[in-house]
């Protein structure tokens, strides 16, 4: 199955040299950076609103109706959210590490639309590479008068800053990101009143976007509003980048066109199951989105509406498939300790919500689980998102703690068998975890999603995932 390539174009056709400013230019980069700052505000917003651009950071919100929303104060700032933590997503580490000048085209015409002088390039602590190659692509705009004073030859100064987060998966909300960068403890502010586009960087108007936000949009006034949206019959316009991982044969990031299938994405681009099991779940979303299932859920659009009507979401475009020999409570548990181990500690509900939880599951998947555990989990769980609906009715500040709610809806609704199983033998069907050679060496089973990722990180350098994958 083949889709149309926008953002990861450059790369796919010169996967050697697609991050050096030299590629970058002979490939017709920077023109409409340039031409960004011949053009109104107005016709910037308008023509990025036209174009039907979502954000890809997780919201999915118009990114020019975001735009419109700056309150009138300057100065005003630009924050790019690149710290890309959420668990199963590795599509922004790519476009900084091997496209990283499309990104500063981008934030230039960001810039130049939302009368930005100050911008910053917020990237999670653990991407040391996509980091030198950003202040590598920065210097090296800076060097051709790209960036710094009077930009382009014109009267145009933008100033551009790399900063480094420290690890901290809730800087990834755009709040919390803004404390950070201010040198506070990363925690989210309250909306109202600190609504970013009114109240953000040092209490002044920011528009903080997604990475691959801000990549789309040398192409979107490079092909024009109407081609753009074109890409797609699908009501979400453009592509979109999705981070494929779990037991899949090909896993990677793809740039995809709307409005494809799971099933397509699964077994045509994802090559089908690993060693011809069956398909058993999957997060569709990241981390955060409650999980789909095959007999109610594979032939669904990948549309943010058809996502949210099934009561989940797109998300940050991490897919995560796990196959029948995945144990759910085991794997429910290792999302929940996550988000557990995150929370900021900041709301009540979350901090002591998602321990207990994480505590429950554990007990379960030891043997020392209750009859009466799972509706234990599920009223804790509504004591975080009241009523347990998506989007959730949240009792906290940020979605953290409603985000560790939907591994336990997924037991509640499709897999209570597996967790009487657990209950009723003392112990778990599927077996312990195995953490020996057989793992090592790429071993089937639930045991990758609980500790390979971590044996990676501790044992050798992470490989970007998917590198040299960047189509179906």
């Amino acid at each position: 199955m083949s889709s149309p390539l926008v953002v990861t174009r450059r790369m796919t056709d010169h996967p050697t040299d697609s991050h050096t400013i030299e590629r970058y230019e002979a490939t017709g980069g920077y023109k409409q950076a340039r031409r960004s700052t011949t053009m109104t505000r107005d016709d910037l917003v308008e023509e990025i609103k036209a174009s039907g651009l979502l954000g890809r950071g997780g919201a999915a919100f118009s990114a020019g109706l975001k735009w419109s929303f700056l309150a009138p104060a300057r100065p005003s700032y630009l924050v790019v959210n690149g710290d890309e933590s959420e668990p199963g997503t590795f599509k922004d580490r790519q476009l900084l590490e091997r496209d990283p000048h499309q990104m500063i085209e981008g934030i230039i015409i960001t810039a130049v639309a939302n009368e930005v002088h100050v911008a910053f390039v917020y990237i999670r602590g653990e991407y040391p590479k996509p980091a030198r190659r950003v202040q590598q692509a920065i210097d090296e705009a800076y060097a051709q008068g790209y960036l710094g004073e009077g930009i382009f030859g014109s009267d145009y100064d933008l100033e551009l800053t790399v900063h480094l987060g420290g690890g901290a998966y809730i800087c990834g909300e755009e709040t919390a990101l803004i404390n950070s960068l201010e040198g506070l403890r990363g925690e989210p502010r309250l909306k109202p009143p600190y609504f970013p586009a009114a109240k953000g960087l040092y209490m002044m108007p920011t528009i903080v976007n997604n990475v691959e936000t801000v990549s789309n949009l040398p192409h979107i006034l490079a092909m024009g509003a109407g081609d753009y949206s074109s890409l797609t019959t699908s009501t979400d316009t453009g592509t979109f980048m999705m981070s494929l991982s779990g037991h899949v044969n090909r896993p990677g990031n793809y740039e995809l066109a709307h409005g494809i299938t799971w099933r397509d994405l699964i077994y045509d681009i994802g090559g089908g199951m690993r060693g011809d099991k069956e398909l058993k779940a999957w997060i569709p979303g990241g981390a955060s989105a409650p999980w789909f299932i095959p007999e109610k859920h594979l032939d669904l659009e990948i549309t943010k509406d058809a996502t949210a009507a099934a009561g989940s979401m797109l998300g940050s475009g991490a897919v995560i498939v796990m196959d029948d020999g995945t144990c759910m409570v085991r794997a429910a548990e290792r999302v929940v300790r996550f988000f557990s181990h995150e929370s900021c500690g900041q709301c009540t509900p979350c901090r002591e919500g998602t321990t207990w939880m994480e505590m429950i599951l554990r007990r379960i998947e030891e043997g020392q689980g209750r009859v009466v555990d799972l509706d234990l989990l599920v009223d804790v769980s509504d004591g975080i998102s009241i009523g347990l609906a998506w989007p959730p009715k949240m009792t906290t500040i940020c979605p953290l703690g409603p985000s560790a709610v939907s591994p336990i809806l997924a037991l509640r609704d499709y897999f209570r068998d597996e967790v009487d199983s657990h209950v009723k033998q003392g112990g778990c069907p599927f077996g312990p975890r195995r953490e020996g050679p057989a793992e090592a060496a790429g071993g089937d089973g639930p045991e990758d999603l609980d500790t390979r990722s971590e044996r990676r990180s501790r044992d050798r350098p992470l490989k970007v995932i998917g590198e040299g994958t960047s189509s179906a």
